[in-house]
C-alpha cells in the first residue's frame, strides 16, 4: 500500500481493501496499488446473507458509526448500530469511502506508486461507475455474493444505482436516499461554480499546492455555496431569520464583511472544512457527478436504465428525500421508485416533510429513521 499524503485524511478504525492492480478506469487511465478504505459492524451470518452496504455522498469518511475500533461517534451514528434502523445485531454493515476521496482511499492526493509522488492532476479522470467499480470489489473481497441491500446518500445514491447496473445481482434491495439517476442542470451549474471558485483561486495553482500555498480562499467559496444548497430557504429562516451580529463582531476595516448571524454561521462551517478535504479530491468527485447519468447505457430512457435494474436482480426498494431539496429534488427519487417498480420491483417512494433539504437525511432521525427501519424490518 502506498504511503499517506499530508492531504489526506484517515480515520483511525479504518480497514482497506487492495484493488485490482491495474483497475481500469471508465473513461480512460488505469490505477496500480490503489485501495478503497471501508469499516465494518456487526457479523457477517454463515449464509454471507445478511450484508447491507452503505455508500457515502462526496464528503464524508467510511467511519458511519461508532466500533469498538474508534469509538467516537460517526456521521451517521443515530442511523448505524445495535437496535438502531440499520441495526447491526441482525445486518453485517460495511461502509466504503468513494475511490477518488482522501479519506483513506486512493485519490488525487494518494502517493502515485509509478512517481513516489501525489497524483494531483495526474488521477485519471473520475466517473461515478468506478467509484461503484471499486466498492464492488470491496464486497466480493469480504466474501459478499449477494448483498441483502445497498444503501445510496446523495452521490452514493448515483453509485449505487451505477453498481445495481453494473453488476449483476450484487444486491436483492436498494434504499435510495436523496439520491438520483442523473445530475440536473441546477446541481450541475452549483457544483460548476465550486469548481471555479477553487480553480480561481491563485493558490491552486494547477492543482499543485501545498499547506503553505493552499487554496483556502477557493475552498471556502466552494463550501459555503454547497451548505447554500445543501439546507433550504425555509430551514434557513427559521434558524436565522435577520439577526444581526453583534457591532462588536464587524471589523471597522472590512465595511463589507460579515454582518448577519447567517453569514457567519456559513464562514465558521467552511472554515472548519477547508483544510479537511483536499481540494483536488473535491473537484474530481464533483465533476463525477456532473457525468453521471444512467440512462448512458438505455438510449437515454431514464426509465428504461431504472427498470433493467430490477432486472439484475434488485426485488425491493425504497427512495425517499425530504420536498424541501434543492440539489437532489425529490422528483428525482420518485423517479428512481417509478422506474424499478416498471421493471418489477417492489418499489415504494416517500416525500419526506423535512425542511432541512437535501442535508434532512443527516439530521432528520425523526423522518428518516422510521422509514429506513421499516424497510429493512421487512427484508
Amino acid at each position: 500500500m502506498s504511503p499517506a499524503h499530508p492531504h489526506e485524511f484517515i480515520p483511525p478504525g479504518t480497514r482497506f481493501h487492495a484493488l485490482a492492480s491495474p483497475f481500469p478506469m471508465k473513461r480512460g487511465g488505469v490505477l496500480h496499488g490503489a485501495r478503497i478504505a471501508y469499516e465494518t459492524w456487526g457479523t457477517l451470518s454463515p449464509a454471507r446473507d445478511n450484508a447491507v452496504l452503505i455508500l457515502t455522498g462526496l464528503s464524508p469518511d467510511a467511519h458511519a458509526a461508532s466500533s469498538a475500533a474508534d469509538p467516537t461517534p460517526g456521521w451517521w451514528e443515530a442511523m448505524l448500530g445495535p437496535g438502531k434502523p440499520i441495526d447491526s445485531d441482525r445486518w453485517f454493515v460495511v461502509c466504503v469511502n468513494s475511490l477518488g476521496s482522501c479519506k483513506g482511499s486512493t485519490g488525487p492526493a494518494s502517493i502515485d506508486p509509478a512517481t513516489g509522488q501525489p497524483y494531483l492532476l495526474s488521477f485519471p479522470e473520475l466517473s461515478i461507475e468506478d467509484i461503484a467499480d471499486a466498492a464492488a470489489e470491496v464486497v466480493r473481497g469480504l466474501g459478499i455474493e449477494r448483498l441483502a441491500c445497498v444503501i445510496g446518500n446523495s452521490m452514493g445514491g448515483m453509485t449505487a444505482l451505477s453498481l445495481l447496473a453494473r453488476h449483476r445481482r450484487i444486491a436483492r434491495a436498494h434504499i435510495n436516499i436523496s439520491g438520483s439517476a442523473r445530475a440536473l442542470p441546477f446541481s450541475i451549474a452549483v457544483r460548476s461554480l465550486q469548481r471555479e471558485a477553487i480553480r480561481l483561486d491563485p493558490n491552486w495553482n494547477g492543482g499543485a499546492y501545498d499547506d503553505a500555498t493552499y487554496p483556502e480562499s477557493g475552498m471556502r467559496i466552494a463550501r459555503k455555496l454547497g451548505v447554500i444548497t445543501y439546507r433550504s430557504a425555509l430551514e434557513w429562516d427559521g434558524r436565522f431569520g435577520r439577526v444581526r451580529l453583534d457591532e462588536s463582531a464587524s471589523a471597522e476595516d472590512d465595511p463589507f464583511g460579515l454582518e448577519f448571524q447567517v453569514e457567519s454561521y456559513l464562514e465558521g462551517h467552511a472554515r472548519r472544512f477547508v483544510r479537511r478535504y483536499d481540494p483536488n479530491c473535491y473537484l474530481y468527485l464533483s465533476r463525477s457527478m456532473d457525468w453521471f447519468d444512467l440512462a448512458d447505457q438505455a438510449g437515454g430512457d431514464t426509465l428504461a436504465a431504472l427498470a433493467a435494474l430490477a432486472g439484475n436482480g434488485v426485488e425491493r426498494a425504497l427512495a425517499i428525500g425530504a420536498n424541501t431539496d434543492i440539489l437532489f429534488p425529490v422528483q428525482q427519487q420518485q423517479e428512481v421508485a417509478d422506474g424499478l417498480a416498471r421493471g418489477g420491483a417492489e418499489a415504494e417512494f416517500i416525500g419526506m416533510d423535512s425542511p432541512q433539504g437535501h442535508d434532512a437525511f443527516l439530521v432528520d432521525f425523526e423522518r428518516f429513521g422510521p422509514a429506513v427501519r421499516d424497510f429493512l424490518d421487512r427484508l
